[in-house]
This record gives C-alpha cells, sequence and structure tokens, in this order.
C-alpha cells in the first residue's frame, strides 16, 4: 500500500472517531483511540516511537518521539489545539526528515469538524 493510501484510511478513520467522541479529549486518548482503529483495519501501528537526531556521525537520542508510525511509511502527530501552526507543520517535516519518512499527518481533534481544518498533510520527497 502506498503513502497516499495509507494516509486516505487514517484520515477516514481520524474523522469517524471524531464524530463519535467529538472534541475535547486528552490527545493521549485521541491516539490510543485512533491506534486501536487502525489496528482493527489491519494496520501496522506503533505509538510513540524514538526518533533520534543524527549529524554527520553523532548520534544523539534527544527525546523526540514521533507519535505513531503507520505501516512504517507515514507519521502521524496527534494535537488538541486551537489551530495548527508553523511550528507544527516544522516539527512534523523534522520527523520526516529524521526518520526518512515521506509523508506525515497532523491531525488536531480540537475542531467541531476534522475535515474543515483539522488535517495537514506533510510531505517530505514525495512522488
Amino acid at each position: 500500500m502506498t503513502e497516499n493510501e495509507i494516509s486516505y484510511k487514517i484520515i477516514g478513520a481520524a474523522i469517524e472517531l471524531h464524530k463519535t467522541v467529538g472534541p475535547g479529549l486528552l490527545e493521549s486518548v485521541y491516539e490510543n483511540a485512533l491506534c486501536f482503529d487502525l489496528k482493527e483495519l489491519g494496520f501496522d501501528v506503533r505509538q510513540q516511537v524514538p526518533c533520534p537526531f543524527i549529524y554527520k556521525s553523532m548520534k544523539m537520542e534527544t527525546g523526540f518521539r514521533i507519535d505513531m508510525l503507520v505501516e512504517n511509511k507515514v507519521v502521524v502527530e496527534i494535537k488538541c489545539i486551537e489551530a495548527i501552526r508553523d511550528v507544527h507543520l516544522a516539527q512534523t517535516l523534522t520527523y520526516l526528515k529524521l526518520a526518512d519518512k515521506k509523508l506525515g499527518l497532523i491531525i488536531n481533534f480540537h475542531t467541531s469538524i476534522l475535515k474543515n481544518g483539522g488535517i495537514k498533510r506533510i510531505v517530505n520527497n514525495l512522488e
């Protein structure tokens, strides 16, 4: 399955989750629930994946953690914030680069309708 096909399924599951429980919960609740739903759909999902910083020959375990990594291809960052800002886009792009992945999603559950501005796609050399 391609990154785009995977992201389509992730977005569908996130929208269904949001329709069911609505906004107002903690990020960890949405992360665990979305992880559960994606696993039910047959996806390999890892949570809180360590993402080291590597510079030349130096490797630092800096505490960066990817919220979710689906099928070892798509980075998913879960938010519960007023609005997705440039800093969140930059953070996710950094994770994509550090983890050598091509597609990331930021899903902000703190919105009345998830598909209206609650989902952002970030690409890193995706063809």
